[in-house]
């Protein structure tokens, strides 16, 4: 349908400002662009599904005459803050009417909240809805982050024929790789999220509450066997969906069927910005999102920052917000005037500056490996007289973790000279380099391994160490291997992949060791089932000489992409 007019025409709902404290919080937003429009509101509209359910939804939308394009957001989270501000008001201040609406079981609205199962179809009953709306031009895009990416690809999987434009903001779309990837549950980062599940949409004040016990309580969770018990120990309660997904780590469990939404990348045809963090939970899901929709044919543009998931919608804002605009004036309102030339634009680590490339990973990108030997060197040639080295882990006094993707208040890039000063961190470390060296792609430690008769992990981690020795880490991933008998075996740590400049005088250094803790929950060795194991056994693994790193090398490039000249 379409309307002459942008304000809802019904008597016993009349529109008005958007409340106080959402205008409050969108002007504490810095860096934003000049707003054209002044907004007005509707509150609690009441969509019904499939089943009969009410799905609870407030409307932004511009309090001005003519016609505007709508934006869909389906929220677990609630519809206040960040949501209200920083998406409902400061859109709808650009030209668009912005539906932000409960998820079922959640904020007001009716059903039970079930993990991933309703999205699909509440997606579609909440689409049924708009198309009998007096506002509605037919002209949709939808927009929103974490588990509001997920609400995206649900719909995505049969998308309406109005549907012109998606933008991703650090999207989920397979929630059993968010809990289990490379083999290991993800315990700080679960425990975290089923937080904001079960309080943040009730309100921000019983969220920030179980956020606090849960870092209060985090030491004795991470003491806690078995995980389901911690988990009950950190969320104060036990929650059906936590429990399902720490008792089905395989992904071809039935439990799992019907999760993965981003098959609909697939066969996708609809124009999609995804934004990512380099330090963000979401970032390998973000990755593979893209090579799935450039393999579809799909029009896409990638966007990678220097963020966190937190700061993605702090620091990262302005960046992730002009670009997010100028992706849906191209796509609703056929106004390409403020989009970027390049698809892809990535902020360089270390050197703390933006590459606009045509693909990622950048087409010159090459393999290089350095190679592990038993003096702690990493070197570009294997050293065959090197003997075998002992990785030890005990998890009654698990490896612990220190920054890097976590949903913490300390994730990102820290420190890591205390945590390598361990004995059961093994350290590998080039000499100084002498000209930058610069990694943009997929980064991997190929290891030569033998457990024996030992279950353990192994957590790889890539870390740039200053002139002063200061070691920070930039991306590492973990893989849990079972027993392979005394010969070596090849495996493969995918860690994140990296845009990062390492400078002259720098370093780089291969971080190994048999886990994160409580980052990841620990092996305890026994090869019992993660979720019920009680047992802790120290283990061990050997690792041979041709053990590498194995990063991907760009020649150094100047801001706008260009290879630095090389005398």
């Amino acid at each position: 349908m379409t309307s002459t007019t942008s304000h809802p025409m019904s008597p016993d709902r009349p529109p008005r400002k958007p409340p106080r404290r959402v205008r409050a919080m969108r002007r504490t937003l810095r860096g934003m662009p000049a707003a054209p429009y002044r907004v007005a509101y509707e509150a609690d509209l009441r969509i019904p599904a499939a089943d009969g359910s009410p799905l609870v939804a407030d409307h932004y939308f511009p309090a001005a005459p003519g016609d505007f394009p709508t934006l869909l957001l389906r929220s677990p989270y609630g519809r206040g803050f960040p949501w209200s501000s920083m998406y409902g008001l400061a859109f709808a201040e650009h030209g668009f009417h912005v539906v932000l609406q409960s998820c079922r079981g959640t904020g007001g609205s009716g059903g039970t909240f079930a993990l991933w199962h309703n999205e699909a179809a509440d997606g579609q009953s909440t689409l049924a809805w708009l198309r009998e709306q007096p506002w509605f031009t037919g002209v949709l895009g939808t927009i929103g982050s974490s588990y509001l990416g997920y609400t995206q690809w649900a719909t995505a999987l049969d998308p309406p024929p109005e549907l012109r434009a998606m933008v991703f903001h650090a999207g989920l779309h397979d929630p059993h790789a968010y809990f289990h990837a490379g083999g290991v549950f993800h315990l700080e980062n679960a425990l975290a999220t089923t937080a904001g599940f079960l309080h943040q949409h009730r309100s921000n004040w019983r969220f920030v509450k179980a956020a606090i016990r849960l870092q209060r309580t985090l030491r004795r969770v991470a003491r806690t066997l078995p995980l389901s018990d911690a988990c009950a120990l950190g969320l104060g309660e036990r929650v059906p969906f936590l429990e399902g997904a720490l008792a089905h780590p395989d992904a071809a469990d039935p439990h799992w069927a019907g999760a993965d939404a981003g098959r609909a990348a697939d066969t996708l045809s609809v124009p999609t910005l995804l934004v990512a963090g380099r330090h963000d939970v979401m970032f390998e899901q973000n990755l593979g999102q893209y090579h799935r929709l450039r393999r579809a044919g799909c029009e896409t543009a990638l966007l990678v920052g220097p963020w966190t998931h937190a700061s993605m919608l702090q620091q990262g804002w302005p960046e992730v917000f002009a670009d997010s605009l100028a992706w849906l004036r191209a796509h609703l309102y056929d106004d390409r005037s403020t989009l970027r030339e390049s698809p892809v634009r990535v902020h360089v680590g270390g050197a703390d500056d933006w590459r606009d490339l045509p693909e990622w990973p950048p087409v010159d990108a090459a393999a290089q490996r350095r190679y592990i030997a038993a003096d702690g060197a990493l070197s570009d040639r294997p050293d065959p007289a090197s003997a075998p080295l002992t990785l030890r882990y005990d998890p009654a006094d698990p490896t612990p973790s220190v920054g890097g993707a976590t949903l913490s208040p300390k994730a990102g890039p820290r420190d890591n000279t205390a945590l390598e000063a361990r004995d059961d961190v093994l350290i590998f470390t080039t000499p100084p380099l002498t000209e930058p060296l610069e990694v943009c792609g997929p980064v991997l430690a190929e290891l030569y391994a033998a457990t024996g008769t030992d279950h353990i992990d192994v957590f790889a981690r890539l870390c740039d160490v200053d002139e002063r020795g200061r070691s920070t880490n930039v991306c590492d991933g973990i893989l849990r291997l079972t027993p392979n008998g005394s010969s070596p075996a090849r495996v493969v740590v995918v860690l994140s992949a990296t845009a990062y400049r390492f400078a002259a005088g720098h370093r780089m250094r291969l971080q190994l060791s048999g886990g994160a803790h409580p980052r990841f929950a620990r092996n305890t060795g026994s090869g019992e089932p993660a979720h019920t194991a009680r047992e802790i056994v120290p283990t061990s693994v050997a690792l041979y000489p041709d053990s590498a790193l194995v990063l991907s090398v760009v020649p150094t490039r100047t801001p706008d992409g260009r290879p630095v000249d090389r005398p």
